[in-house]
């Protein structure tokens, strides 16, 4: 029991805990109202009454970074969820298939994979706008499976003529069934360490895309979106309003990294 603690993300994940029962408790915390507009307190620096300060349009920064982080978590946790079905949908039933339909499978899906993700969200986002959570967390979801997909194929080709599969099979266990209690169990740590890294690129991708104007309006409250009047913060010399929140998205990307690579790596050492 003695540094029990030792080589394990303690830090991290009581950060990100910290962070996320914040934004849990946004009710609670807020001292005034996220979607207000102080319009006698502009660009004003921290202070006794806001205590992040204010933006360029008025709005309490300490309000909107826990009301905007329930945002961009669940845009995360969502995008994340889709990756997730896509790719072990997809990679599942091309690591079953016979050789000719998984090499078809791999070809669209590399083709695919080949396009850099944000310049699909562009195209995407020109064509649907993410004008809310859920368009936003679908529009991610749909463009960053590719390598999950190809994770769980590789695992599942190397395990799919293992004997107890071959058994399962003959004793007329179907896709399904075998897919469930044989195939994915081990591909579990690998899809466990995608959808945490994937919540962590889902975010980043939000982010991004607001800074650039083509996600979430400046009404919707995500970290995002603060990020998106970095402009006028630049313009008006408001480091606050640029700084606070990329401080917060940082630590909270920082943190999922830290326990998706804890977790891989434990998942390295018990398959080694």
């Amino acid at each position: 029991m003695k540094n029990w603690w030792k080589g394990k993300p303690v830090l991290s994940t009581a950060v990100l805990a910290l962070i996320v029962i914040g934004c849990l408790g946004a009710p609670l915390i807020a001292n005034h109202d996220p979607a207000g507009f102080y319009l006698e307190s502009l660009n004003q620096p921290p202070n006794k009454e806001f205590y992040f300060g204010t933006d360029s349009l008025g709005r309490d920064l300490f309000s909107i970074l826990f009301y905007g982080g329930r945002t961009s978590l669940g845009i995360g946790i969502s995008a994340a969820v889709i990756m997730a079905v896509l790719g072990v949908l997809y990679g599942c039933v091309s690591g079953t298939a016979n050789d000719k339909i998984d090499s078809a499978m791999m070809r669209i899906m590399e083709f695919c994979g080949s396009i850099p993700p944000i310049l699909m969200m562009l195209i995407l986002t020109a064509v649907v706008p993410a004008s809310n959570m859920v368009s936003m967390s679908v529009l991610i979801g749909i463009t960053g499976w590719f390598s999950l997909a190809r994770m769980v194929r590789s695992e599942i080709r190397q395990i799919r003529h293992s004997e107890y599969v071959l058994y399962a099979r003959c004793t007329g266990g179907g896709f399904f069934y075998v897919t469930a209690h044989h195939l994915l169990p081990n591909c579990l740590p690998a899809v466990m360490f995608a959808m945490i890294s994937n919540v962590s690129a889902a975010i980043t991708m939000e982010s991004t895309l607001s800074f650039l104007g083509l996600g979430l309006p400046p009404a919707q409250l995500s970290w995002g979106s603060m990020l998106s009047l970095a402009n006028r913060a630049l313009l008006y010399n408001t480091w606050w309003a640029i700084v606070i929140p990329g401080l917060f998205l940082v630590m909270t990307l920082l943190c999922i990294t830290n326990i998706g690579n804890y977790i891989q790596r434990e998942a390295g050492r018990r398959h080694g």
